[in-house]
């Protein structure tokens, strides 16, 4: 039993230590593997070195100076990528963003509303705000006018949730699978005139990508936040939502089964309902699957101190999967973008200015959004420990196996080992 890890684990997850030496014992006889922890526990310890070196850093330097080289590298990495692309340095092309990410991320096909359907909603449900500034004065015109993939995107920035949660998405519940279809993922940048609507939207999200995933789109709003790493929040985002989709298009598909409940749990589903039901303390192996990233409401959450697994994390992941291959495309020497690979559940305790031990995240998507919101160091940790957690399932387990359970326990919110 290796206490050294079971300690800088369970700080990391923020969990009792007696709570993850019995995970541990159970996870051991239900899969015969041993000393897993300890080899995670090994790996951080390697990773975290092999990066510091990369930075020039001794094992005992400061979390300032480890954060700031985390930071540096994203700057460094975005810079490349900018160059890379081509065109002018000082404006992000987001048009060559998404066809380079079109051609990098292999995008698939999926099972999504049907656009007649998706227009008979906007006919029963006119969107009078986004009616107003396009000019139209009834849906029929605008529907037959105008580009249906911008106008569902622009639902998401004009209409606001109040609409969209109590007029627009109530008709899903009479969704059936005959109104779904197959048919390709779409990527695009929205036109410039959405831009000076769009703004405020961007600036209260932090980035300017969002996607409708029973409609099977990926938009990309053209305004620019004007800060650091822009150009690779904006890649890495848009590889996510080319993983996520294809997930949730899944689960969709296979909800067709049983068509009776296939509404009520397609709204479940989209809404991202997680389970909110506390087991007694019995002998069983239980994760729940937890759609959401909970510490960013409440980091108090109780479903953040036990066993989870979390397909945001999944996604995440095959994103930066993703953006290694994008290195390679590029071809580009030097910071190369694997750098960030199999970090996502990697960091470790540096001492502060006082002395006190911080926990520091060499997490990509903790990094870049530390970047954005003024380097706020200690808040951005949530995608590495979701990360950790999914790392200890797949190690005893597998990451084919991480997927196979989310999808078929999603709805469930947990399953039993």
């Amino acid at each position: 039993m290796d206490h050294k890890a079971h300690d800088i684990i369970a700080s990391i997850l923020r969990c009792d230590k007696s709570d993850i030496v019995a995970l541990e014992e159970r996870l051991e006889k239900r899969t015969g593997r041993t000393d897993v922890l300890s080899k995670i526990a090994f790996l951080n310890e390697e990773k975290v070195g092999e990066r510091l070196k990369k930075f020039g850093l001794p094992r005992n330097t400061h979390a300032k100076q480890v954060f700031d080289a985390l930071i540096k590298r994203v700057q460094d990495h975005d810079a490349d990528l900018k160059r890379a692309i081509g065109g002018d340095e000082s404006v992000t092309d987001f048009k060559k963003i998404v066809e380079k990410a079109n051609e990098i991320a292999r995008v698939k096909t999926g099972f999504f509303v049907k656009k007649e359907k998706l227009t008979q909603f906007l006919y029963n449900e006119p969107p009078q705000k986004v009616m107003e500034f396009l000019g139209y004065d009834n849906p029929m015109d605008m529907v037959q006018k105008e580009d249906l993939f911008e106008i569902m995107s622009a639902l998401r920035f004009i209409e606001g949730n109040e609409w969209l949660n109590e007029r627009f998405f109530k008709q899903y519940a009479t969704l059936t699978p005959h109104d779904f279809e197959e048919r390709p993922i779409e990527i695009r940048v929205l036109s410039e005139k959405w831009g000076r609507y769009a703004r405020d939207f961007v600036k209260k999200k932090w980035h300017n990508v969002s996607h409708l995933k029973e409609f099977g789109s990926i938009f990309v709003i053209p305004v620019s936040l004007d800060i650091p790493g822009e150009t690779l929040r904006t890649f890495s985002l848009v590889f996510h939502y080319t993983h996520e989709i294809p997930f949730y298009s899944d689960i969709i598909r296979s909800l067709t089964k049983d068509p009776e409940s296939f509404s009520r749990n397609l709204i479940s589903l989209l809404r991202g309902d997680v389970l909110d039901k506390k087991f007694g303390l019995d002998e069983k192996i239980r994760f729940l699957v937890v759609q959401r990233y909970l510490a960013k409401d409440d980091e108090n959450d109780w479903r953040l101190f036990v066993p989870r697994i979390n397909p945001e994390a999944l996604h995440w992941f095959r994103a930066e999967e993703d953006l290694a291959r994008l290195g390679t495309a590029f071809g580009y020497s030097g910071r190369e973008l694997h750098f960030w690979h199999d970090l996502d559940w990697v960091g470790d305790y540096f001492p502060d200015d006082v002395g006190t031990e911080v926990l520091v995240s060499f997490d990509l998507v903790d990094t870049v959004m530390s970047l954005v919101k003024q380097k706020e160091m200690i808040k951005y940790l949530y995608h590495h420990q979701e990360a950790l957690w999914n790392k200890i399932f797949i190690e005893y387990f597998s990451i084919e196996e991480l997927e196979s359970y989310a999808k078929k326990n999603l709805l469930r919110g947990y399953f039993e080992l």
